[in-house]
Parts: C-alpha cells; structure tokens; sequence
C-alpha cells in the first residue's frame, strides 16, 4: 500500500454483489479486536482494543470518530480499509465482507506521506499514474485540484520546500483525485497549528460537499467533528465501544470560522463533552 494510497480492488465475495447505494456503504458487525503481545519467555498477553462495536454508515455520510486515547477508533478505521481483521464479528463495505485490504477506499494518516523526490504536482498525480491515466489527463486533473486549494504556483516544488499546511493540502487532493467513493482520515490535521486547522477544515468542507462522498474521520478535537460531521460516533475507555452516535444539529453549509456563535453550538458542546469527560475521568481514576 505505497504511501497509504489504496489502489487495486476489493476481494470478491462469496455472494451476490449489491448495488451501490442500496444501504449502507459501511456496515460494522459485533467486532472484538484483541492484539496479542508476547511477554517474557514465551507467554502472550492478549489486549482486548475493541468489544462489541456495531455501526452503520450511509452513503454520502460525513462521520467523526471521538473518544479516549487508546479506545480503538484508529483501529476501526484500519478495520474498515481492510489492513486489520476483527478477532471476532464482520466489517461489510457495500454489502460484502472485508476480507483483505480494502483497496476501493481512500486514506489519509496523520503523515502526509509525500514522495520525497517528487514535485508537488507529481505527487498529486501518483495515484492516477498508478491506475494508468494518460499524462495529459493527469496534469488536466492535478491543475484542476491544485487550484481548488490554493497551491497554484508551487506546483514544481518538492515537499521540503511546502509549509506543513501545503503538504496537508498535497496529500488531502492525492487522495481525492482518483475520487474514491470512501475516504478514511485518521486526524489529519492533528499536527497543524489551530489557525491552519481552521483553514484546511473549510477546504475540507468545499471539496467534500455536493460529491456524495462518505467520509470517517478520526479526531481528538470535538469542536473539529461539530464543525465537520453529519453524525459524531462517540467510543468509550479501552476496551472501546461505541457508546453513542449523535445527529449534529447544525445545518448546512457549515461557517466553520464562526463555529461557536451557532445558537446550536453551546449546549450540543456541552452534551458531547460531558459524555466523553465520563470516559476520560475513567482512565484517569484507573491510571491512579
């Protein structure tokens, strides 16, 4: 999987395929995950990361994942693109089971990822190179991103000359680009400074809105998943599950800049943190 890009398609399954859109694209079936690690000698210890997760997620959904350090919602994500299985229970993608690497998803990691030795526009166009479109094809579509996020005029730069909010923007259009109906965001602007935060969450929004796309995006930051999420799954202290998914009642277009002038804002905040902060006094208490 170079450089967290997926690119060859999913394993087929033992059963009729399902049109897509009929239900819903991601199905989450009684998972338990436990990872084994061995201790001294030759005794293993077993950690049990998920219990009994169950989610749905519709076509066209934008979803958020939020909870405890440690709680699992990496885990799901990388269950649901295929690169870890569930101990116990199924993930389903458009009806069929994920049986190995999800390749029909997009994903993007909290590193950017980029090609060290490749130019900005070069790195946007890897996916596409990749799936054997023609070069003038792809220059096309790399201007046509490029420009949607401001990096027109950097497009021969290599990514030490990009700030870290260029090489975020590099890597979100990398993966848009070969427009996947499914993209996978494990807190991708975690490392970013709050005012470029703001920025990316606003041009995350405008490339996302109108697509049909579906996106999981994992985040610490509840302002971040108000502002950016149709539904927020709140996961509960290790072993995770999920304890709550939450309608935002705030409609759209959102104004992520002015998120906490929304009259809906305050008291949906104030929800949100008061059930996770019953998860993290939790882990807290146990850590004491």
């Amino acid at each position: 999987m170079p450089n967290g890009i997926l690119y060859t398609t999913l394993n087929s399954p033992d059963e009729e395929d399902r049109v897509p859109g009929e239900g819903p694209v991601v199905e989450v079936r009684d998972v338990f995950k436990v990872f084994v690690a061995r201790g001294n000698g030759s005794r293993q210890r077993g950690f049990l990361a998920l219990h009994n997760v169950n989610l749905t997620i519709a076509a066209g959904q934008f979803i958020s994942f939020v909870g405890p350090s440690g709680c699992g919602k990496s885990t799901l994500l990388n269950m649901i693109a295929g690169l870890v299985r569930p101990t116990e229970g199924e993930i389903r993608y458009n009806g069929r089971p994920v049986d190995g690497v999800n390749t029909e998803v997009g994903y993007i990691t909290q590193d950017d990822n980029l090609l060290p030795w490749r130019t900005l526009q070069e790195n946007v166009e890897v996916a596409l190179e990749f799936r054997g479109v023609s070069p003038d094809e792809r220059r096309e579509r790399a201007a046509k991103y490029i420009r949607m996020v401001g990096l027109n005029g950097f497009e021969q730069h290599y990514p030490h000359e990009l700030s870290g909010g260029m090489r975020k923007r590099t890597a979100l259009i990398r993966t848009l680009i070969y427009e996947p109906a499914v993209v996978l965001m494990d807190e991708p602007f975690g490392p970013l400074d709050a005012q470029t935060r703001v920025i990316l969450q606003d041009e995350l929004l405008r490339l996302w809105e109108g697509t049909g796309k579906t996106i999981a995006f994992v985040t610490h930051d509840l302002v971040e998943a108000i502002a950016l999420s149709d539904e927020i799954a709140l996961f509960s202290r290790a072993p995770g599950t999920i304890k709550q998914v939450y309608t935002v009642p705030i409609e759209r277009p959102r104004d992520v800049f002015h998120m906490h002038a929304h009259p809906q804002f305050p008291a949906f905040y104030d929800r949100l943190w008061r059930d996770l902060k019953e998860e993290i006094v939790d882990v807290a208490l146990e850590a004491t």
